[in-house]
């Protein structure tokens, strides 16, 4: 049986996020991810402090963002995040936003990452704290 981490984050619509049809502006999705990253590292021991302390960069490489329903300001939507293992040195997140009490899917996301070294070099090979961290959580 497959290992599945998930975390979720609740968000809170303000009114800088909507634009002038007075819903959630297409460029507030990929903070709300950032958020749901923040989270789901926050549980698993896999927060952005622990890269900057390991001295490597994990910059995204590909966002893939599908728009489903508006969100609009006020509301209170959920984002969950869930890792997708994989054998390459990179890190996969899907997500859904999503209404807690209906339901309702907003937005289907996925982000990929890559890892650098301080000097901006790509590293084929995962660091050794995030192969640590994947023997861990039991994903290899």
């Amino acid at each position: 049986m497959e290992n599945i981490l998930q975390a979720e984050k609740q968000l809170e619509i303000r009114f800088s996020e909507i634009d002038m049809m007075q819903v959630v502006w297409h460029g507030a999705y990929p903070l709300y991810l950032e958020d749901a990253r923040e989270a789901f590292g926050e549980k698993y021991g896999l927060s952005y402090r622990r890269y900057i302390n390991e001295m490597i960069f994990a910059p995204i490489v590909e966002m893939k963002i599908d728009y489903k329903r508006p969100i609009s300001y006020g509301m209170k939507p959920v984002v969950k995040i869930t890792y997708c293992p994989c054998d390459a040195a990179k890190i996969i997140f899907d997500y859904e936003i999503a209404d807690p009490a209906s339901g309702q899917l907003f937005c289907k996301a996925r982000t990929v990452q890559v890892f650098m070294d301080r000097n901006y070099n790509l590293l084929w090979d995962s660091p050794d704290f995030y192969t640590d961290w994947k023997k861990a959580m039991s994903l290899i």
